[in-house]
């Protein structure tokens, strides 16, 4: 398991990972702060946060990225 502390509110989440490398987004479980993580060979490398427009927006992104790699986005 990996500890994440929100810099916000400082509660400890945790994440439990089949990679040792991750970069994607992270919401507190207490505060529901949104961050941007990193982590490297099971380390957190960074810990950035951003607004939940911000997480919506990249959510939106993600799943057009999906719906491209399905072929179901060409005409």
């Amino acid at each position: 398991m990996i500890k994440i502390t929100c810099t916000k509110c400082n509660a400890v989440g945790s994440m439990s990972l089949i990679d040792p490398n991750y970069e994607g987004p992270f919401k507190c479980w207490k505060c529901r702060a949104y961050y941007r993580l990193s982590i490297h060979n099971s380390k957190v490398e960074s810990l950035e946060a951003f607004s939940e427009e911000e997480m919506k927006h990249q959510e939106e992104v993600e799943a057009l990225k999906a719906k491209f790699r399905k072929g179901g986005g060409g005409s």
